[in-house]
């Protein structure tokens, strides 16, 4: 009897010790998808980066994301990028990586030469010029050949996200949701290119902005009215943008009951550090970014491990998982921003799962276990 009372208040103690931003409120079972993008990492890779296990063994960085028990890859890719880098030949490199330790992934289509978010979607300058339906078929191509060659080399995509951030539509002016009908028929040729390649690869579309229930539900309610398809409802989430997780949490399990779709989100991180490691200003830089999760390894930890456990709890077990986006983006010079100048620096390492010493941080493994 003395033991179990010791035992019982040993637990009790360390219950009280534990940070309450820490304290995880994850239900039983794994999450799915256990995920991390890494579109960065090849070009860190060429121009020099090094990647350390928690231990500090120097390694390749997939298989160390692995060994932390990650499970999912998310890759971008472009379509005539400035420095090489997120092409067809690229992400097939990667892709092979990625099966041969395992793990699932996730092709993540920008169609254009660079970023496509909620403020840009520019068409790639191949097709700036092309008729509507010469510009469907120039998407419908693009998808269908990557992914073909994906498949053809035993590698075929898991997911795949017809656009990327598309809040507004994809390919503007054309593709823009002021005229849905142009949205929806783009967004179907990518579907339909996809599942031409493989039937069981899921197809997701995907819009930043994660606490904005209005938002989604005024796009997925168009989604439906233009008979859009698809198979994954996915979101970017990052609390110091996105809303509370409050906001965030209601938002996704409205999405996923309101249109019977399985979640994910497919970008989400945090800053474990304030400090800069490549001379170029960081995006986040606020001690506390979050109100009780503070940029340090700690609160980097807790901030995924609070994303995970609302995916987790999403009703009738319809969260899939989550991806840290740009994990292997560490402070490497040449490895900037904007494909077009070697000069341009990094403004997210300070949010990556490796360290300034080039060592995986706390919250890999972290995530590795939810």
């Amino acid at each position: 009897m003395k033991r179990a009372i010791l035992a019982a208040l040993l637990l009790l103690l360390t219950a009280l010790a534990a940070p309450a931003q820490a304290q995880s409120q994850a239900g039983p079972g794994r999450l799915p998808i256990r995920g991390a993008d890494v579109s960065s990492l090849a070009k860190s890779e060429a121009l020099g980066g090094v990647y350390r296990d928690a231990a500090g063994r120097r390694g390749d960085a997939l298989r160390i994301l692995s060994q932390s028990g990650l499970n999912f890859i998310r890759l971008k890719v472009w379509v005539n990028p400035a420095d090489g880098y997120n092409t067809k030949a690229r992400v097939l490199a990667m892709a092979k990586r990625v099966k041969a330790l395992g793990m699932g992934l996730l092709i993540d289509f920008h169609y254009s030469d660079t970023w496509a978010d909620p403020g840009k979607q520019t068409k790639p300058a191949a097709w700036a010029s092309l008729p509507f339906a010469q510009l469907r078929q120039a998407l419908y191509d693009h998808t269908h050949d990557v992914l073909r060659a994906l498949r053809d080399q035993g590698t075929t995509a898991d997911m795949v996200q017809v656009g990327n951030e598309i809040n507004g539509g994809l390919l503007w002016p054309d593709g823009s949701t002021s005229d849905w009908a142009n949205t929806a028929a783009l967004l179907n040729a990518g579907y339909d290119a996809v599942k031409a390649v493989s039937g069981s690869t899921r197809v997701v579309l995907h819009l930043a902005n994660g606490g904005d229930n209005g938002l989604y539900r005024w796009w997925f309610d168009n989604a439906q009215a233009y008979g859009i398809r698809h198979d994954v409802i996915g979101l970017s989430y990052y609390s110091y943008w996105h809303g509370t997780l409050d906001a965030f949490q209601a938002n996704i399990n409205d999405v996923a009951t309101r249109y019977g779709k399985p979640v994910v989100v497919v970008e989400t991180a945090y800053p474990f550090t304030t400090a800069d490691d490549d001379g170029w200003a960081n995006i986040i830089t606020a001690a506390e970014p979050y109100p009780g999760y503070r940029a340090t390894p700690q609160g980097q930890s807790a901030m995924l491990a609070r994303v995970a456990d609302i995916v987790r709890a999403v009703p009738n077990g319809l969260g899939l998982g989550l991806f840290t986006w740009e994990a292997t983006w560490t402070g490497v010079k040449g490895n900037g921003w904007d494909p077009a100048d070697p000069s341009s620096g990094n403004g997210w390492e300070n949010q990556a799962l490796f360290g300034y010493d080039d060592r995986a941080l706390p919250a890999m493994a972290v995530l590795g276990r939810l």
